[in-house]
């Protein structure tokens, strides 16, 4: 009855457990270790555990001497590979076990990937958040004096008699249109979005045709839609230009670089329960954009959304800061995963989140979506 119950108890807890004998084959997993390891006890059982857990050579080092030696230890943020080639973290604890004199191993995994995601969006959220406010400020104290230098510029060419000298002026009031400009650019979207009932479609079709006409058909467009996206409240002219500051990064990034067979791929899905911050959604709309170019180095992978920082020479530093601000405003997220061959852009837009005062269509259109 007891050992019935302790197996029972077992089955339901939501931690992964598994047993393994001194032979390094399995003798039990509960229902968590096979959701997680996505295969079941009955196929694994007595196999050798090194035959479908794919750890690395230092954790079988560690669990070789736990069992020898009867050493607990615990791993953290450990890569683990499934049978099915799928990789995921993991924290997991190894405690050696006496069954009528066999040595075994108990093993608990607990998964981290879902909380390393929302512990890396909240720090790039900060992240993001801080600077622009430290670029804000400090935009603003360059913006103000360089009005008095223009218009100090103007009244001196007034003033001067010999038209020659006028170019020397005319470099003065240029260069500060210029750095006026660079300065509102810094400043970022000058509005609040304007929601309104927007297709995610529609804003990279928008996308794609100004791709096509720069590049003349140079790069290969691939479209990989999903067409069962509802329509939600956004800004259309912000998130045309958010995508277009991604997709010329990736464009840029081809060119640069004389990518063979060049090729930028535009993709839409709906995802579900997603944490963006300390909030989670329901329903997000996820468009990525992904290139297979050389990849973003791996000194710039933290700091590509932040103004000024960028992989080229002759870059600003702006489109990618000035996109993530577009997608914050709008309560979303750009994320980054690169790997020479194949970098990620990951926009993604919360579908649920609707504001009272938004038209009635729109808000019986997100009703729909959510039922």
């Amino acid at each position: 009855m007891a050992t019935k119950l302790y197996k029972q108890l077992l089955d339901n807890l939501t931690t992964a457990v598994m047993l393994i004998d001194d032979r390094f084959s399995l003798v039990y997993m509960n229902p968590a270790a096979e959701m997680l390891l996505e295969a079941s006890e009955r196929r694994l059982f007595h196999v050798p555990v090194r035959q479908w857990l794919m750890l690395g050579d230092e954790d079988w080092e560690l669990l070789r001497e736990a069992l020898e030696h009867q050493r607990p230890f615990t791993k953290r943020e450990a890569k683990v590979n499934s049978l099915s080639g799928h990789q995921f973290t993991v924290d997991y604890s190894v405690n050696p076990m006496l069954q009528q004199g066999e040595k075994l191993l108990l093993l608990e995994l607990h998964p981290r990937d879902r909380w390393l995601r929302i512990s890396r969006e909240e720090e790039l959220l900060s992240q993001h958040e801080t600077s622009i406010n430290l670029v804000r400020g400090l935009a603003h104290e360059i913006k103000n004096p360089l009005g008095g230098l223009r218009g100090a510029a103007q009244l001196l060419q007034r003033e001067l008699a010999d038209p020659g000298l006028h170019d020397y002026t005319q470099v003065i009031i240029s260069e500060a249109d210029r750095l006026r400009d660079l300065v509102d650019r810094l400043l970022g979207p000058y509005r609040r979005p304007q929601l309104a009932s927007v297709n995610i479609h529609v804003v990279l079709e928008h996308v794609a045709s100004l791709l096509e006409a720069e590049t003349d058909g140079a790069i290969n467009l691939i479209r990989d839609y999903d067409p069962s996206l509802p329509e939600f409240a956004g800004d259309q002219t912000q998130l045309v230009q958010a995508v277009l500051n991604i997709v010329r990064n990736s464009m840029q990034a081809l060119q640069e670089a004389k990518t063979e067979a060049p090729r930028i791929t535009l993709c839409t899905r709906v995802v579900r329960n997603i944490t963006l911050g300390s909030e989670t959604h329901r329903l997000l709309c996820s468009v990525e954009v992904i290139d297979n170019g050389p990849g973003v180095p791996e000194e710039l992978l933290s700091k590509i959304f932040y103004p000024m920082v960028s992989g080229r020479a002759a870059g600003t530093g702006l489109g990618l800061a000035i996109a993530q601000t577009i997608l914050s405003q709008h309560g979303g997220l750009i994320e980054c995963k690169t790997v020479p061959g194949d970098t990620r852009f990951q926009l993604l837009i919360p579908l649920e989140a609707l504001p009272a005062d938004l038209p009635a269509g729109i808000q019986d259109q997100q009703e729909n979506v959510r039922g």
